[in-house]
């Protein structure tokens, strides 16, 4: 059997373990797709090729002795360059971070996802330091869309999302502190899953916001999405956000049915500063979920500022000494937001980290009568790159600081999100699917369906 790009992960699991298809031979066809087309899509910084062949072999001779292996066996994947790789040094972006020595251990979630048969391909690449909506990074060069490879992957985990979105690798991991799963997710037509805040480990991941920040997998299929997440979910000490929380497997929860759920259409803010391709999407799935409650979300534009403040303050402070000492080595556009952070009032952090207190309790209460949320996850399909400006609601406004929009009042307080494609034409664009804390299981059911349906699903690359 010959792996081919369009299988999903669930599919090459399958055939690895049933002796179909080596796991090495996976790993070959995706280096080799990598090699092929990774020069359009400037996805990778680092291609771990030696070591996943070493991992793939080392399954397949498991597989030959008779024991079992996991439930991603030979599944190839990747992860954004925030996470530490044994032997590379984790550039989280920027130039500043290839002078540190190679990372001595990976990220609990790389080995999380080793331990249940995946073999890690490589590092990918993303905005400088995580700041940034776009993909453009000014060190290593954009992450390009895989359906127009003219216009934006999304950041930060852009490369994530090209990867994925490419067909490179069936599963990718990256962060998201104010949407960067999710912009990537609805850019590039894939499926992501932002988890509840403190669900996942970020042990070995380089930080942004340590208030903000969650990690998260991409994938072409919502099967996959749970597969992935559900390696990755458990307690780790070395993270001291990270839930005490058993394992609660979502896998065999997904084809239940979702007829008792009770769902809603974002109103307020999230239906506002919109494209007319985000209004169709949220449109499409509501009518498919039979959703017609319209819900106001009380001060959603308040927690995007209020986000704002918390993240541009959270990040100059982890970065003073860089910005004192090496500020010519920064993108200028991530330089001039950190030192613009440095400088905000601490009286405006108080007020901002008091309202978030509010304001999650205001979600908790809708919660209360609703099961899921359903807004937009991105204004727009994927601008150009290069674009500094577009029109949302009558009022020209840089692109670079708004694509989050819909995105950053769900982060704000770590609701879990699953962000799912609708294939529109000529781009797709991604629909959030928001839950109650710890309700992943709720919101992957939700996207599993409208898969099923057909209203949602990642196209095949068209820009390759």
């Amino acid at each position: 059997m010959t792996a081919k790009p369009e299988m999903n992960a669930s599919d090459i699991a399958k055939a690895v373990a049933c002796g179909q298809l080596s796991a090495l031979a996976a790993t070959e066809a995706a280096l080799a797709r990598i090699k092929q087309h990774d020069g359009i899509l400037n996805a990778f910084t680092d291609v771990t090729a030696e070591r996943a062949r070493a991992k793939a072999r080392a399954i397949d001779a498991d597989i030959a002795a008779g024991k079992k292996v996991g439930p991603l066996a030979g599944v190839p994947f990747a992860v954004k360059n925030l996470f530490d790789v044994a032997g590379l040094a984790t550039r989280a972006g920027s130039k500043i971070n290839r002078d540190l020595a190679p990372a001595e251990r990976d990220a609990t979630l790389i080995a999380r996802m080793e331990a249940a048969g995946a073999v890690l391909v490589g590092a990918l690449n993303m905005g400088e330091y995580a700041y940034d909506f776009t993909g453009e990074n000014i060190h290593d060069g954009p992450s390009r869309n895989p359906h127009d490879t003219t216009r934006m992957s999304g950041g930060s985990s852009g490369g994530s999302g090209s990867a994925v979105g490419g067909a490179l690798v069936p599963i990718a991991l990256g962060s998201d502190t104010n949407g960067s799963i999710r912009v990537p997710s609805s850019f590039c037509g894939i499926f992501g899953l932002k988890p509840t805040y403190g669900r996942l480990s970020r042990a070995r991941s380089f930080p942004f916001v340590a208030s903000l920040d969650h990690l998260g997998p991409f994938a072409r299929s919502v099967t996959d999405l749970a597969l992935a997440y559900d390696a990755m979910q458990g307690p780790d000490a070395d993270d001291g956000a990270c839930t005490t929380r058993g394992l609660e497997p979502t896998l065999p929860l997904l084809a239940n049915p979702i007829s008792d759920l009770r769902v809603a259409i974002a109103g307020g803010h999230f239906q506002k500063n919109v494209f007319p391709e985000a209004v169709e999407a949220v449109g499409r799935v509501a009518k498919a979920l039979g959703a017609t409650q319209v819900v106001d979300v009380p001060e959603a534009s308040r927690a995007r500022a209020a986000a704002y403040v918390i993240t541009t303050t959270e990040g100059a402070s982890l970065h003073l000494d860089r910005l004192r000492k090496r500020p010519n080595d920064f993108d200028p556009a991530v330089r001039d937001r950190l030192i613009a952070g440095a400088m905000v009032p601490a009286s405006l952090v108080d007020r901002a980290q008091k309202f978030r207190r509010w304001y999650r309790a205001q979600l908790a209460e809708i919660f209360k009568t609703i099961d899921v949320l359903i807004a937009p996850a991105t204004p727009c399909t994927a601008p150009k790159l290069g674009q500094v400006n577009f029109n949302l609601d009558g009022v020209e406004l840089p692109v670079r600081a708004n694509i989050g929009i819909h995105t950053q009042p769900i982060s704000f307080i770590g609701l879990p999100v699953v962000a799912v494609p609708v294939p529109l034409e000529p781009l797709p664009i991604g629909v959030q699917i928001i839950a109650a804390p710890w309700r992943e299981d709720v919101a992957l059911r939700v996207a599993y369906a409208l898969e099923q349906m057909g209203v949602v699903s990642a196209p095949a690359p068209r820009g390759l």
